[in-house]
């Protein structure tokens, strides 16, 4: 319990430092957007693009970048190829240890490979195996979870409507006493999201301040381009992307449904919780930069995948 604590507390204390993606407006507060691609440019980039367009346009708004709630000093930057694994001058410990590593690692990776957007996939890919161990752990504590939980609801009956402390301390008793029994971790399922979350976010934040990454294509699929702006220019390839974010979002949202122990109630609830997260991605897929989406897709196809090896090997 209590490592768990310190861990919880390492990860407040990473994205207390945090700094985020800020999207480059005007004095009106409207964003300004690649013309070519219809991408919202960012303010706080972390190398120079080399597209000669593209690069005009943030000279162009040099003051306005400048002036942000974290400058940007255009001229210290250097163009994505030529960036370090590390940022100098420092910028905070979130982007130093976590977002410009990665967004360094997606360029060189794009060199070896010879496409940006295959190594925004494969690097997401890596990051899952990376993350196995975990995944396993919590896999596993769901399917015992199944085991525990009628165990848990009939303690729940034994002691319905007994609120003194005496009854509350030793239900407490019981309820570890199965957990023991089991030899389940209550807290356990938590690990892989507290590991999780500060890497997704640092990943999305890598994509969004390289323009390296949006000035590349992956087969139709130009990777600064929403398939909200590719569809309404003509590029139908983009229905596609869509519906594979939708599928492989409900594929994972139904297997991790599958594994998840409780009472008919509490079921309910998280299958409503699942429909609306999957509306809201669905609806939040129209402006997703194509290489976010690309990165979505095959996460979320891997981790269908992995979950099912995993549960298959484990019985």
């Amino acid at each position: 319990m209590k490592k768990k604590l310190q861990l919880v507390l390492i990860v407040m204390f990473v994205f207390l430092l945090t700094g985020c993606t800020q999207t480059l407006v005007d004095n009106n507060k409207q964003r300004i957007i690649n013309d070519a691609t219809g991408q919202a440019l960012t303010a706080n980039i972390l190398c120079l693009p080399k597209d000669e367009q593209l690069l005009n346009k943030y000279n162009e708004n040099k003051d306005l970048i400048n002036s942000g709630k974290n400058p940007t000093n255009l001229d210290n930057l250097v163009v994505c190829d030529e960036m370090g694994a590390w940022k100098n001058p420092y910028e905070g410990i979130w982007t130093q240890l976590f977002v410009q590593p990665l967004s360094w690692l997606i360029i060189n990776v794009g060199k070896l490979v010879g496409n940006i957007g295959i190594s925004v996939m494969l690097i997401g890919i890596i990051i899952r195996i990376i993350l196995l161990p975990f995944t396993i752990k919590s896999t596993k504590q769901q399917e015992v979870m199944k085991k525990v939980q009628p165990e848990l609801e009939r303690l729940e009956k034994k002691y319905a409507g007994k609120d003194d402390q005496n009854s509350m301390m030793k239900k407490s008793q019981e309820t570890m006493m199965i957990y023991q029994k089991y030899k389940v971790n209550p807290l356990s399922s938590c690990l892989i999201m507290l590991v999780q979350l500060p890497i997704f976010f640092a990943f999305l934040e890598a994509i969004n301040r390289t323009p390296a990454i949006f000035e590349n294509n992956l087969w139709a699929f130009q990777l600064g381009t929403t398939p909200l702006y590719g569809i309404t220019h003509g590029n139908y390839w983009y229905i596609i992307l869509l519906v594979l974010i939708i599928l492989f979002t409900v594929l994972t949202f139904m297997i991790s449904m599958s594994s998840m122990s409780g009472n008919s109630e509490q079921q309910r609830q998280s299958k409503m919780m699942m429909i609306m997260m999957i509306v809201f991605i669905g609806i939040a897929s129209f402006q997703l930069p194509s290489a976010i989406a690309l990165y979505w897709v095959i996460i979320n196809a891997f981790s269908v995948i992995q979950t099912l090896i995993i549960k298959k090997v484990g019985k």
